[in-house]
């Protein structure tokens, strides 16, 4: 009898926590398209404001599911996001913020989500200003690599990778990783975040030319 409640025991909890990862995820998903929306939908007047909102309904996301990497991911992601609209004043702070945020994340699971806190952060870092900022090449360019390491064909990876390198004039090696961005696997459920990236993909290769 002992045996039978703990085996009853041990299926409710494991229901349970399915239960809590399936509420995450959705969780997720619902700031994924949010991101999507604000980021190649929405006009570039609201923009900040948009961000700013979904930037408190991420940080909702992370109370409620604390310690979870994938939450603290999308926080960071919309956070540096946030701060890409936001005033020179502001943005320091917040893009200061979303590093810390991936920086947990990383700490917790640096392959949680196919290592986009890695991306993320290899992005942050070449993006965010050298000079009157943390923005730092040298680990962008290692964050970028690990990032590949963890998910070579994802279209983020390689997106990230050769934006960086067309930056650092380095426009052979940049192509190459644009195209095979541009030949990523569709991601299911993230239709809207692939339309927008490919097109992202294709205007900087046509720049490139």
């Amino acid at each position: 009898m002992k045996i039978s409640k703990w085996i009853l025991a041990a299926a409710l909890m494991g229901s349970s926590s399915l239960a809590m990862a399936d509420a995450m995820m959705d969780a997720i998903a619902d700031l994924q398209h949010g991101w999507a929306k604000g980021y190649y939908s929405t006009p570039e007047k609201q923009q900040e404001a948009y961000f700013e909102a979904l930037q408190a309904r991420a940080h909702e996301v992370t109370a409620k599911f604390p310690g979870k990497p994938e939450a603290l991911i999308w926080e960071g992601i919309i956070t540096s996001t946030h701060a890409k609209y936001q005033s020179k004043l502001s943005a320091g702070g917040t893009a200061s913020e979303a590093r810390d945020l991936l920086l947990q994340a990383e700490k917790i699971d640096a392959n949680a989500l196919d290592g986009s806190a890695l991306t993320s952060l290899g992005s942050l870092y070449y993006k965010v200003p050298r000079i009157i900022s943390f923005g730092d090449h040298t680990k962008a360019r290692a964050y970028l690599e690990r990032a590949l390491k963890v998910n070579p064909n994802g279209i983020d990876q390689n997106f990230f990778m050769g934006e960086f390198l067309a930056e650092k004039g380095e426009k052979a090696k940049a192509v190459e990783f644009l195209k095979k961005a541009q030949a990523a696997p569709a991601r299911p459920g993230r239709e809207d975040a692939d339309a927008g990236r490919r097109a992202e993909i294709q205007e900087l290769l046509s720049k490139l030319k």
